[in-house]
């Protein structure tokens, strides 16, 4: 097994009951890290007027959860990324509560490159396919990682585009890394995992469930210098994506079609918002300039 440097206690501690990001946080701030906390004692956790429940788990932890976890870290091309690793994002580390730890399955060196995100609907056309494809290649021979969640249409157009581009290609789920979903792009990653990485905050043997998306969409803005809309109706599920990327402070980027296209209506009211007008991958390495001693 390889050698943990306490990612046992950092694994407990994110099975403890009713811990998020923010009480994680907080923990890891008084205590120093999570093996701290587990050895400070029952005086220590009253005094912080912890929960019944959470003291009654810091006593007895999760450790057969814990060894799954352990277990599938062991194998090869499997990491864990704690807030401390230092191939933690950067980017994903100043966003407003973090994720404390990621599950990834590939290359994790390049979670620290410079990223972008593409999304769009998965109904999408044959010319959003296309678009989300082309410029997905595009960009990468230009340098830029490119991220995205696995869902069909614009996304997994997205990645395969990428993964024929030079660069490399990170794709966020939301479920444990043990588990394919949705279940026709097994080879989709498959292959990313192969030369990019595959992103989860979710441990092994999680299910996917409808919250989830959420926070899959908050880490793929997170990770990345922008987000990019191919293609969204005006009530796309992508759209929550570039709501988390404007709260992060990120750019938004959207490209337009015909205003009889229902598939176009979520692009344009971005637009009219404020998000940058793209028509050609230019169009975004404008926007990125400070950023352009790193690109091709």
């Amino acid at each position: 097994m390889k050698q943990n440097l306490g990612e046992e206690y950092w694994l407990a501690l994110a099975r403890a009951p009713g811990i998020g990001p923010i009480n994680f946080g907080h923990l890891l701030n008084h205590f120093g890290s999570p093996r701290g906390l587990f050895e400070a004692g029952h005086r220590e956790w009253r005094t912080l007027r912890l929960r019944t429940d959470l003291r009654r788990y810091l006593q007895k932890p999760n450790w057969l959860a814990v060894e799954k976890d352990m277990s599938w870290l062991a194998q090869a091309g499997h990491h864990l990324v704690t807030l401390d690793h230092p191939n933690y994002p950067p980017l994903l580390r100043e966003i407003y509560q973090p994720p404390p730890l990621l599950f990834v399955e590939g290359n994790c060196a390049i979670l620290t490159t410079l990223q972008l995100a593409i999304v769009g609907t998965r109904r999408a056309s044959r010319e959003g396919i296309q678009t989300a494809q082309t410029f997905a290649q595009q960009l990468s021979h230009h340098g830029l990682t490119i991220t995205s969640g696995m869902a069909y249409g614009i996304e997994g157009a997205s990645l395969w585009g990428s993964l024929l581009g030079s660069g490399k290609t990170i794709a966020v789920a939301a479920r444990g890394l043990d588990r394919t979903y949705p279940s026709g792009h097994q080879e989709l990653a498959y292959s990313i995992a192969q030369t990019g990485a595959l992103v989860s905050e979710f441990p092994p043997g999680t299910p996917v469930k409808r919250a989830h998306f959420l926070r899959r969409s908050r880490i793929v803005s997170g990770l990345t210098l922008g987000t990019l809309v191919v293609e969204a109706p005006a009530h796309s599920s992508a759209l929550y994506t570039v709501r988390f990327a404007a709260e992060q402070g990120r750019e938004v980027f959207a490209i337009p079609s015909s205003i009889h296209n229902p598939l176009a209506k979520g692009c344009h009211q971005l637009i009219k918002e404020g998000a940058k007008l793209v028509e050609t991958v230019d169009d975004i390495f404008e926007e990125l300039q400070i950023y352009r001693s790193f690109f091709h």
